[in-house]
């Protein structure tokens, strides 16, 4: 059913996305799918990386030990944004079309009063996206 999984990756707190990057791994063997690790980045240096480049590393070497302990398929793709607070939904709906999933599988939070002003960033792409769009509460 599906081939390949989106899964947006915050490496700097990949703690918190336990939950979410477990069901993607238990989809992608069931389905035998391949699960599209996307994180996205400014260009200027940061507390993570200090160049685009730098960041694709660090998240290829992510998506690389995620599939050899999950025993599933992985890629990396790394997305360059000039504010990643701002505008991450439109560069996420740009990964899933570059990526070629047919599945986002994304970690959110449980809603709180600011929701309710400013949306959370899995129910602005559950509700934009072009294919399913699975939020996993955390």
């Amino acid at each position: 059913m599906f081939k390949r999984i989106m899964v947006p990756v915050d490496l700097a707190h990949a703690d918190r996305l336990e939950k979410a990057l477990s069901v993607a791994a238990d989809l992608a063997r069931h389905y035998g799918a391949t699960v599209i690790y996307v994180g996205v980045a400014a260009a200027t240096p940061g507390a993570l990386a200090h160049s685009p480049a730098e960041f694709a590393a660090k998240l290829k070497t992510f998506a690389e030990a995620k599939g050899a302990e999950s025993g599933i398929a992985t890629e990396a793709h790394a997305m360059t944004s000039h504010d990643p607070s701002t505008d991450l939904d439109p560069t996420l709906l740009k990964a899933v079309g570059e990526t070629g999933a047919d599945l986002v599988i994304m970690a959110s939070h449980i809603p709180n009063i600011t929701d309710y002003i400013w949306p959370s960033n899995g129910g602005t792409v559950a509700g934009h996206a072009k294919v399913s769009v699975m939020v996993v509460r955390t």
